[in-house]
Parts: C-alpha cells; structure tokens; sequence
C-alpha cells in the first residue's frame, strides 16, 4: 500500500525531534516499501535495532500500520547506521 511521502516527511521530522542526537532518520526510499536510514551514537544500554524499530510507532501515531521487515547494517564495523525497511500494511481507522 502507498503512503502520502508529506505524511512520511512528518513521521521522521517526529522521531528526529524526539531521538536526536542519539539517532537521526532519514528518508532514503518510498515505493512499496519505506526505507529509512538511521545514524547515530545510538545508545547502547539499548539494542541498537530497538531504534530503528521505534520509527513503527511513530508510523502508527501518525494512522499507519507498518511492520519492521528488515535491517541491514554496515559492513564496515565502524560505520554506525542501520537501514530499516517497512512494509505498509494497512491505514488504520482514526477514531
């Protein structure tokens, strides 16, 4: 399912406002999938994946159901970014 990109654009503006500096998103990708890039310090008490993880619910807050279908990390491991990719899997009824 397709989503509005203005509506995407609003849901990282959200996580950026709330997670950064520890992490930062940004929109790499918006066809079937949403694919977004996350950088950052992240914090380590934490799993680095429940970061990216978290974009879901901001999606949801926003009336959009998606699911975490992949995480693809660096190769190099110096490198710290994760990249999550979301399936849309259906609008949610506002209430």
């Amino acid at each position: 399912m397709r989503v509005n990109k203005d509506t995407i654009v609003k849901a990282i503006t959200l996580y950026n406002k709330y997670r950064s500096p520890e992490a930062h998103a940004k929109l790499i990708g918006l066809e079937e999938e949403i694919i977004v890039k996350f950088e950052g310090t992240f914090c380590e008490t934490c799993g680095v994946n429940d970061w990216v993880e978290d974009f879901k619910y901001v999606l949801e807050d926003l009336n959009i159901k998606a699911e975490l279908e992949e995480i693809y990390e660096p190769i190099d491991p110096g490198e710290n970014f994760r990249i999550g990719v979301f399936k849309v899997k259906l609008k949610r009824n506002r209430r």
